[in-house]
């Protein structure tokens, strides 16, 4: 163990995890809406994640960007920025939308038991994976740098990059505008009461099916802008890549409490730091480890998560 190495890197570890972190987060933001109304585990969610991060990038291949042509000027950045954050929403977006209405509600039409929709993510998330993999012939997708990394400000012995302050502030700020949402909005509050009892829900006038659609499609978003950060931060992406982020965004969503936003954020935030301080500790094949030890760590003395508030009985 290298006690020494974590303390001096300690400020870059906590850093990294929390920006690492913050990816997490918003692909746990899907799991956790569509958990809190249909209490399914939506297995698919990691393509949708996947094909965002295509997406985003042949975005910004049609802009002229490419290995070839390194960004410059700010007004270029923003402009690959905006063009990425709504082609990988909207991909995904609809991704995840096409997920639902081909693979889940024509066994909710049929009362199917909770297997078979366990089954069928299962299903849809290697149908999704292989797709692509066929498409780009297994091989890896790269860019260029969109932004390059840069000290922004000190906070002590803390260096803060430019990259650390732009995916925390997006993640930040969009797990904010879904939570106002969900907690504030009429259709918000539509999502809460189906998730609270969706019977009762019906019976009231609400449409159970637009409130599911609704739910993929906020689930599918907040993962495009996922998409769009990892290939700010780290540039590639390939057809397999969603498994593991998958797997860590699930963990993320089980810490902070499955079913409840803020805890996705909090999961997600403490998972990215964990795994880092672990790699800083222990080296870096420990780093994936770590962060699922922790996760059966804490359910054995917590099961509900750090949180544990169910997306029907969340408020502000």
């Amino acid at each position: 163990m290298d006690f020494d190495g974590l303390i001096r890197n300690f400020p870059d570890l906590t850093m990294t995890g929390l920006e690492q972190g913050s990816i997490y987060a918003l692909v746990a933001l899907g799991y956790t809406l569509v958990y809190g109304v249909l209490r399914l585990i939506n297995f698919a969610h990691s393509e949708v994640f996947m094909i965002g991060t295509f997406t985003t990038m042949v975005a910004w291949g049609w802009l002229g960007f490419d290995q070839n042509s390194p960004v410059s000027g700010i007004g270029t950045i923003l402009l690959l920025i905006v063009v990425g954050l709504i082609a990988g929403a909207v991909a995904s977006a609809v991704t995840a939308v096409t997920v639902e209405l081909v693979a889940y509600r024509p066994l909710r039409r049929r009362n199917a038991p909770p297997l078979a929709f366990l089954i069928t993510a299962i299903g849809a998330s290697f149908v999704l994976a292989e797709a692509i993999g066929i498409y780009t012939k297994r091989a890896p997708f790269g860019m260029p740098t969109v932004v390059e990394p840069s000290v922004l400000f000190s906070l002590g012995a803390f260096k803060v990059t430019n990259t650390q302050v732009l995916v925390l502030g997006i993640a930040l700020l969009m797990l904010a505008a879904l939570d106002q949402f969900v907690n504030r909005s009429r259709l918000g509050k539509g999502i809460r009461a189906v998730a609270q009892d969706p019977d009762s829900a019906a019976l009231m006038g609400i449409n159970k099916n637009r409130i599911i659609l609704l739910v993929f499609v906020l689930g599918g978003t907040m993962a495009g802008v996922a998409a769009l950060l990892w290939d700010i931060r780290y540039g590639f992406t390939k057809f397999n890549i969603g498994f593991l982020i998958g797997l860590k965004a699930f963990a993320a969503a089980v810490l902070g409490g499955i079913g409840n936003l803020r805890g996705a954020l909090l999961g997600g935030l403490l998972l990215g730091v964990v795994e880092n301080y672990a790699a800083g500790l222990f080296g870096g094949e420990w780093k994936d480890f770590t962060g699922f030890v922790l996760l059966v760590i804490l359910l054995m003395f917590r099961p509900t998560g750090l949180l544990g508030e169910s997306l029907g009985r969340a408020r502000a």
